[in-house]
């Protein structure tokens, strides 16, 4: 129990430690575990911890975050990738075994070759999907496109282990290599090489029962979950919801594992199918932190098993080989990309993720030893080229971020020209976001057939599928604006959220079409002030209306008439009017609110006067 507990607190430490310090630094998460991990490496020794078995345990987290993952995804927006999924990610895993198999059969068996180009076409699930979801990138199309990819690969896990006897030498010696044994025991995959249920059924047997296993996930996580759910939730306690959410998980992983399939695969579909639950957001709440501490070691792990001893032994042959790996993987996730017409930043994104091998490269690679594929001096070196591309990887994406990302996002715009505008209307709105569509939709409600401009490529094809109108460009780009019909236009409605812009797009349409009045969107005080300053006839802040909203519903709550809640509602909204453009008269555009001591006189006398209009309004209604 103490070693149990002395190898416990080694982890936690090193990892809490080393997160810390990553994340000060800007290196990320993922970085900072794998650092800890080859920092602890000769302690781990010196107390006799086996980093293999703890990998089989920590593998659960990327069963659980698969889980994670399919519930976000509605079983619609699935369907929608369906393309990326079986184009994209089919053509990258036999594009890229191909490239990497026939370049090592220059110099090795064909069987070997072949063996190693499919492990090596692998990407890290655990490490990308991490990264992705730390940075935001997960929901954008580059973040889409290698999920599919990568959700695709573990797929095709399985005919590759099917497919590794058949490429058996004559003779090896059959030993495990020392690289890294990552089997998901633990995480409810069939251990590698270890019989499943069905291996012995015939084969149309074996396709019965592996599609019966799928159907009952399918079943029970629609029709029995929610139930059992609901019951659990009547009873409050957190905890039991929790333990019914890990059973869940652990559960399908088993079934996957003993027909052998999945874990990975059989808990992305059972989130999937959760994905329209009402539990939904509850289950993600209690199983995050618990992914994320299972990747964690995970990750330590991985750093802790890399042998630099055979580092220092073949550097250059090593380190070729990893910088091999990386370029040609590079180079085919760009063609596919220009292939299915991924663009921008989301190319340069899905190029830059997926360059690198993955855990299930481990996973293959002691099966392929096993059955005599692999020699065990070729099996230690691909592991350490593969643990090598794994820490690599975190780097690689700070290059992304850091340097290319910032270029690309300047540049992107330029290969795609303006949209040839083919109307005027009266009315012309500049910003298609969820601010704009309100507005648009209605002034289409009333008739109107406003002119609507926006400068997000994937933005507008998104809206054109619900039918709506929307003409790519920049409108402060020369031009645009006239060929929109500015000259002609009564009213132009600026909805982008940009402030910056807002205010540019402002102060151009006064100067050159003073007849035209501008409504602006607005998302603070001082951003009224200087759309007011550059010429707007109105600046509206874009959660004020809302918020006067919840106001009103919270006051009838609490006991008050609707007729005395409007009153209320109306009553500040005109003391808040009268207050903007009060401050505005002292309002100084290069000196801070708070230094401004006019600004912040007239401010605090203008809640003293809130405070005396809301007690008059309350001795009114006593009146009343």
């Amino acid at each position: 129990m103490e070693t149990f507990l002395l190898q416990a607190a080694i982890y936690l430490g090193a990892g809490v430690i080393a997160v810390l310090i990553a994340h000060r630094l800007g290196l990320g998460s993922v970085l900072g575990y794998l650092l800890a991990g080859i920092a602890i490496a000769p302690l781990l020794d010196m107390v006799g911890s086996h980093t293999e078995d703890v990998q089989h345990f920590a593998e659960f987290g990327v069963v659980i975050m698969l889980f994670l993952v399919g519930l976000e995804l509605q079983p619609r927006l699935l369907w929608d990738m369906r393309v990326r999924l079986l184009g994209l990610g089919g053509l990258q895993v036999v594009v890229t075994a191909l490239a990497l198999g026939g370049g090592l059969a220059v110099g090795m068996d064909w069987r070997v070759a072949v063996a190693l180009g499919l492990i090596l076409s692998l990407s890290s699930t655990a490490i990308v999907l991490q990264t992705l979801g730390e940075k935001g990138w997960l929901r954008s199309e580059g973040g889409q496109s290698a999920f599919s990819v990568l959700l695709f690969q573990d797929v095709a896990v399985i005919p590759m282990l099917a497919l590794m006897p058949l490429l058996a030498l004559s003779t090896g010696t059959g030993e495990v290599p020392v690289a890294g044994s990552l089997a998901l025991e633990a995480g409810g995959e069939a251990p590698v090489g270890a019989e499943n249920l069905i291996q012995h059924l015939p084969a149309w047997g074996q396709a019965l029962v592996t599609l019966a296993a799928v159907a009952l996930v399918i079943l029970v996580g629609r029709y029995l979950t929610r139930p059992a759910f609901r019951a659990i939730g009547r009873t409050g306690l957190h905890e039991i919801f929790f333990a019914a959410a890990l059973l869940l998980v652990i559960s399908i992983s088993l079934l996957m594992g003993w027909v052998g399939l999945s874990a990975a695969l059989g808990t992305f579909l059972a989130g999937v199918v959760l994905a329209d639950s009402e539990y939904r957001h509850e289950l993600v709440s209690v199983l995050e932190p618990f992914k994320g501490l299972l990747l964690g070691v995970f990750f330590i792990t991985v750093g802790a098993g890399m042998q630099f001893r055979l580092l220092a032994q073949e550097p250059v042959l090593i380190l070729g080989l990893l910088l091999a790996l990386i370029l040609v993987k590079g180079v085919i996730l760009w063609g596919l990309a220009v292939a299915f017409r991924i663009h921008g930043h989301a190319r340069w994104l899905f190029t830059f993720s997926l360059a690198q091998s993955g855990e299930f490269g481990f996973v293959l690679l002691t099966y392929a030893v096993g059955v005599r594929v692999l020699p065990d001096h070729v099996a230690n070196i691909t592991g350490l080229v593969v643990a090598l591309s794994m820490m690599a990887t975190p780097l690689i994406m700070i290059v992304f971020e850091r340097w290319v990302s910032p270029h690309v996002t300047r540049s992107r715009g330029a290969p795609r020209e303006a949209d040839q505008i083919e109307e005027e209307a009266p009315v012309i709105i500049a910003g298609m976001g969820r601010f704009g569509q309100i507005v648009q939709r209605l002034l289409v409600m009333d008739g109107q057939r406003p002119v609507v401009l926006d400068n997000s490529p994937a933005h507008i094809e998104s809206l054109r599928k619900f039918g709506i109108r929307v003409y790519y460009g920049d409108a402060l780009r020369p031009g645009l604006l006239e060929a929109a019909g500015i000259s002609h236009a009564r009213l132009l409605i600026v909805a982008t959220d940009n402030q910056d812009r807002a205010i540019e797009l402002v102060r151009h349409v006064k100067q050159r079409y003073p007849q035209v009045r501008v409504i602006a969107r607005a998302a603070s005080r001082e951003h009224v002030y200087r759309l007011r300053a550059a010429g707007a006839d109105s600046a509206v802040r874009e959660l004020f209306g809302s918020s006067l909203e919840v106001g009103r519903q919270a006051l009838e709550f609490l006991g008050r008439s609707s007729e005395q809640a409007e009153r209320k509602i109306k009553a500040f909204a005109a003391h808040d009017e009268e207050s903007l453009q009060q401050l505005f008269e002292v309002w100084d555009a290069d000196t801070d609110l708070f230094d401004n001591e006019a600004y912040m006189e007239r401010a605090r006398s203008r809640v003293v006067s809130l405070g005396e209009l809301m007690a008059d309004d309350a001795e009114e209604q006593l009146e009343h």
